[in-house]
C-alpha cells in the first residue's frame, strides 16, 4: 500500500552529504512505489517559536512565516524523514527550529506513524546517539508514533563527499525501499 512520505531536508549548504542521502532515501521511497514529497528548508523562513502556545487553540502558528505550510505537510504525511548534519553531536539549529515550530501538531489529528532520520557528520557514526535521542523527544508527544530507523554517514566533511561512499548511498536507497 502506497503511503505518503515527507522528507525534511534541514541542511543548508548547498551539496550537502545529508541532503544527498535524503535524495536517495526519495529514490528508493518511489521506486517502492510511495508518495513522496521533498522538502528543503535551504530556502525557507523560519522564525523561532515564541512559545505562546497560541498554536495549540488555532491549529497553526501565529508566526506567520513557511513553518505553517510545512507542519501541515507533516500533519498529513503517514511517514516523516528528517535529514541533517550533524553539528556539535546534535541535530542542526534549523531541524530543532522546524520541530519547535510544528508544536500545532500536538494537539492535531495527524497521520504520521512513522519517522527515520538520516544524518552526516564529520566526527563517526557515534554522533547521531544525541541526534536521536532529541528526535525521539519529539516523537514521544504523539501517540502511535514510532521512530523506525536511520542511516547514518560518519566522517564526511565537505560538501559531496558522501558520494563517494557507494555503501552509504545505497544505504539510503535500501531505506527509502523498505517504508
Amino acid at each position: 500500500m502506497a503511503k505518503n512520505v515527507l522528507i525534511i531536508s534541514t541542511s543548508l549548504r548547498n551539496n550537502s552529504n545529508s541532503e544527498i542521502l535524503a535524495k536517495e532515501v526519495e529514490k528508493g521511497a518511489k521506486e517502492a512505489g510511495h508518495n513522496v514529497e521533498f522538502i528543503s528548508l535551504k530556502d525557507k523562513e523560519i522564525k523561532f517559536c515564541k512559545g505562546c502556545l497560541a498554536c495549540q487553540k488555532l491549529g497553526h502558528c501565529v508566526i506567520d512565516d513557511d513553518a505553517n505550510a510545512i507542519t501541515e505537510k507533516i500533519k498529513k504525511a503517514d511517514v516523516i524523514v528528517w535529514a541533517t548534519p550533524v553539528y556539535y553531536y546534535e541535530m542542526s539549529g534549523q531541524m530543532k527550529t522546524m520541530i519547535d515550530r510544528a508544536n500545532a501538531l500536538f494537539a492535531a489529528d495527524y497521520k504520521f506513524r512513522e519517522v527515520y532520520l538520516i544524518t552526516t557528520s564529520a566526527d563517526g557514526d557515534e554522533s547521531i546517539k544525541p541526534v536521536i535521542n532529541g528526535l525521539n523527544g519529539w516523537i514521544a508527544c504523539f501517540n502511535g508514533v514510532k521512530f523506525c530507523g536511520y542511516v547514518s554517514g560518519g566522517g564526511v566533511d565537505n560538501p559531496a563527499d558522501v558520494n563517494n561512499n557507494q555503501e552509504l548511498l545505497q544505504k539510503a536507497f535500501s531505506l527509502g525501499k523498505a517504508i
